[in-house]
């Protein structure tokens, strides 16, 4: 079901109905492209007009950070679950290596991209890798790889660069790289590669994992994160407002 959160779509899909849509796709060879909404995303993509059109276009706009769906539901929707994107980057590489689709990593550096690869084989020996590619190339050279990704006849392709970078890479290229199912995943091959340690499940489910985050980089991420939540907390505390004094939230 699509929502709205402050005027930015939102897709509320459990990790089954996610995990389905893309293996839709597959199956079908018929193009869905997926970005995973987080905080620093919504905020962002409210002042940059890029970055809002590239989530807007995009097929799958799911819910990645408990920021998201903790905001969800104090506008009155149901969000049972959140779906991260480094978990479904797990559970999709088990669908490939089990019914046989081939993924296209782009991405992270060439060291992070190695040891990436070697961590799947090693969880999914079965997987077969349509191709890769780090993600340190010039703007100019998005033409040579979005060709190389087509030339590979992947069947989904998972994009570990910054935003707006992949964002805006998947838009420009998706419809002549024929490639069923799009991703940005972000950080998630240095979680994946081992170089990143990704928070314990409590943190996550209580909705630190920022926190824990920063704490491991501060210098780089502090101020990343400081910016964008309390922007975030200001859109939201309208509605914790209207909420306290009995008035339904706004979605916008």
């Amino acid at each position: 079901m699509r929502v709205t959160l402050f005027d930015t779509p939102v897709d509320i899909l459990s990790r089954a109905e996610t995990i389905g849509r893309a293996v839709k796709a597959m199956e079908t060879r018929q193009r869905c492209q997926h970005v995973a909404l987080n905080v620093a995303k919504l905020v962002n993509a409210r002042t940059d007009a890029e970055l809002d059109r590239d989530v807007r276009d995009s097929d799958i706009v799911g819910i990645d950070g408990m920021g998201i769906a903790y905001a969800l539901r104090l506008m009155g929707h149901r969000v049972d679950e959140r779906v991260a994107g480094v978990d479904l980057f797990d559970d999709l590489m088990g669908v490939c290596a089990e019914r046989g689709f081939r993924p296209y990593l782009l991405g992270a550096t060439q060291a992070v991209l190695d040891a990436t690869m070697a961590e799947l084989r090693r969880r999914y020996p079965a997987i077969e890798f349509a191709g890769a590619q780090h993600g340190y190339f010039k703007p100019e050279e998005d033409a040579r790889v979005a060709a190389d990704v087509r030339a590979s006849g992947a069947d989904c392709l998972f994009i570990a660069m910054p935003t707006p970078r992949k964002e805006r890479f998947m838009r420009a290229h998706r419809d002549s790289m024929n490639v069923p199912f799009l991703m940005g995943v972000g950080g998630t091959f240095d979680v994946v590669a081992g170089h990143v340690e990704r928070a314990p499940a409590l943190v996550q489910k209580i909705g630190m994992e920022w926190l824990y985050r920063m704490l491991q980089e501060p210098r780089r991420m502090f101020w990343r994160y400081a910016r964008t939540n309390t922007i975030f907390l200001g859109l939201i505390l309208p509605a914790l407002l209207r909420r306290a004094v009995g008035q339904k939230p706004q979605s916008a």
